[in-house]
C-alpha cells in the first residue's frame, strides 16, 4: 500500500480491497459520498491490511485474519454456535482428546492421500462441506470456492443457501460436485432444487436432516443477522420474513423448512430423483441403522458444526457408534471440528470414509478469497501427508484403529 494516497479515487480504491463488496458498492454508489468517508473507510482498510500482510500457516491462521477482514455480523455467522456453544468448542476438544500410535521402520518414501467417494476419486479424503453465504466473505462467493475446490481434485458440497446459484456454480469449472437439500413446507420447492442439481451434473444429493428449526444462535439473535440473498430461491419464495428483531435469517428458515420431515419422507425423495442420497446430521447408533434401512446411500455424522442443539456430542466422539451400526453397508463421512491434517488421520481411523470442512473454507475465502480456500485445502493435505508419513501409513487404507487411543480406550484400560 502507497503511503501518499491523496484524493478520492486512492482512498476508494483501498476501501474497495478491504470491504466486502455489498458495504462497498453502498457507499460508492452514493452521490453524497465524498473524501472525508472514503479516507475513513480507507484508513480502516490500511489498518486490516497491514494486519494481515503475514503468510498464514495453518487452519487457526486463517481464522484470525477472517476475524480481522469481515464486518462483525459475518464473522459471527460464519464462526459461532448455539447457545452457550459449549458443542462448538467440544467439537475441537474432542479431537484434541484422542492420541495417535505411530509406527515406524515402514517405508514411507511415496504417500497417496487419494480415496474413494461414491465412486468419484479425489486426491484427498477432504471434501468441503455445505456452507450459506460465500459473497458474504468474498465478491465471487461459491463461485472462487468451487474453483478452488476444483484445483484440489476433491467434491465440493453446494448449500442450498448459496449466494451463486446451482447453474452458475455448474458452469464454473469442471468438478465433481454434491448438492445439500432441505425439505421445504412447500415441497415443489426442494423438489425443483432436486430436478436443477441434476440437470446440471451434480453427482449426490446431501439432506440435511437435523433442521427442524433453526438452533438458537445468540450472536446472530444479538447482532440481527439479515435474511442472506438465497439465489437458488429467487423465483421460488420471498425472504422477506416482516422480522424487526432477532435474526432474520432464522426467521426465515422457521417459516419455511418443514419441522414435521420423518424417516417416511426418505422414499419421496428417492422417488424423485436417480442420485445417490446421503443424510446429514446422524449422531446416533439408532438413526444411523434406521438411515441403513430407509436406503440412503451414505452418512454424514454431524452436529451442524455445533449451530443447531448445544451439547450434542462432539461428532467424532460418535463416530465409531455410529461406524459399527453401519456395519460397512454405506460410507461414513464425518464434519465438525476439522481444523488438523491430524484430526482426518484420528477420523479416518476411527472409520470414516472422509471429512468435510467449512468453517476453514470460509475463513480462507474470507481472508484471501480462491486462493485462501486453495491454500487451506492444500494445508490440510499437507500435514495429512506428514501425519501418514509419521504413522508408518503410505495410503488411506494403511490407516487402521490401532493408530489411535481415544479416551475411552484409556479409560478401559484402566478397568
Amino acid at each position: 500500500m502507497s503511503s501518499e494516497t491523496v484524493n478520492v479515487d486512492d482512498f476508494k480504491e483501498l476501501a474497495k480491497q478491504a470491504l466486502p463488496r455489498m458495504y462497498y458498492d453502498y457507499y460508492a454508489g452514493r452521490e453524497d459520498r465524498g473524501t472525508d468517508m472514503f479516507k475513513a473507510l480507507a484508513l480502516g482498510a490500511q489498518a486490516v491490511l497491514g494486519k494481515i500482510s503475514y503468510e498464514p500457516v495453518n487452519v487457526e491462521d486463517f481464522r484470525e485474519l477472517a476475524r480481522l477482514a469481515l464486518p462483525k455480523m459475518y464473522y459471527d455467522f460464519y464462526a459461532g454456535g448455539a447457545e452457550d456453544e459449549h458443542t462448538l468448542r467440544e467439537n475441537i476438544q474432542a479431537f484434541q482428546r484422542i492420541t495417535i500410535r505411530p509406527r515406524i521402520l515402514v517405508d514411507v518414501s511415496q504417500i497417496d492421500t487419494s480415496t474413494t467417494i461414491l465412486g468419484h476419486r479425489i486426491s484427498t479424503p477432504i471434501l468441503v462441506a455445505p456452507t450459506a453465504a460465500h459473497k458474504l466473505a468474498f465478491h465471487e462467493g461459491e463461485l472462487a470456492t468451487a474453483r478452488a475446490t476444483a484445483a484440489a481434485k476433491t467434491i465440493m458440497v453446494l448449500s442450498y443457501s448459496s449466494t451463486c446459484s446451482i447453474e452458475e456454480v455448474a458452469s464454473s469449472c469442471n468438478a465433481v460436485r454434491f448438492f445439500q437439500l432441505y425439505i421445504f413446507r412447500r415441497r415443489d420447492i426442494s423438489r425443483q432444487l432436486v430436478e436443477r442439481a441434476e440437470r446440471f451434473g451434480y453427482k449426490a444429493i446431501v439432506l440435511t436432516a437435523d433442521t427442524p428449526r433453526l438452533g438458537r444462535r445468540e450472536a446472530d439473535i444479538k447482532n440481527k443477522m439479515i435474511a442472506i440473498p438465497e439465489k437458488n430461491l429467487e423465483g421460488l419464495i420471498s425472504i422477506d420474513v416482516g422480522c424487526d428483531r432477532g435474526s432474520k435469517f432464522e426467521a426465515f428458515a422457521n417459516k419455511t423448512l418443514d419441522a414435521s420431515l420423518r424417516w417416511e419422507d426418505i422414499e419421496w425423495l428417492r422417488s424423485i430423483t436417480t442420485l445417490p442420497i446421503l443424510i446429514k446430521g446422524i449422531l446416533t447408533h439408532e438413526d444411523a441403522t434406521k438411515a441403513v434401512e430407509a436406503g440412503v446411500d451414505g452418512i454424514i455424522v454431524s452436529n451442524h458444526g455445533a449451530r443447531q442443539l448445544d451439547f450434542a456430542p462432539a461428532t467424532v466422539s460418535v463416530l465409531e457408534e455410529v461406524v459399527h451400526a453401519v456395519k460397512g453397508k454405506v460410507p461414513v463421512l464425518l464434519d465438525g471440528g476439522v481444523r488438523r491434517g491430524t484430526d482426518v488421520f484420528k477420523a479416518l481411523a476411527l472409520g470414516a470414509h472422509a471429512v468435510l470442512i467449512g468453517r476453514p473454507v470460509l475463513f480462507g475465502l474470507a481472508a484471501k478469497g480462491e486462493e485462501g480456500v486453495r491454500k487451506v485445502l492444500e494445508m490440510l493435505k499437507n500435514e495429512l501427508e506428514t501425519s501418514m508419513a509419521l504413522s508408518g501409513c503410505p495410503c488411506v487404507k494403511d490407516i487402521t484403529r490401532s493408530h489411535v487411543r481415544t479416551h475411552y480406550d484409556k479409560l478401559q484400560s484402566m478397568l
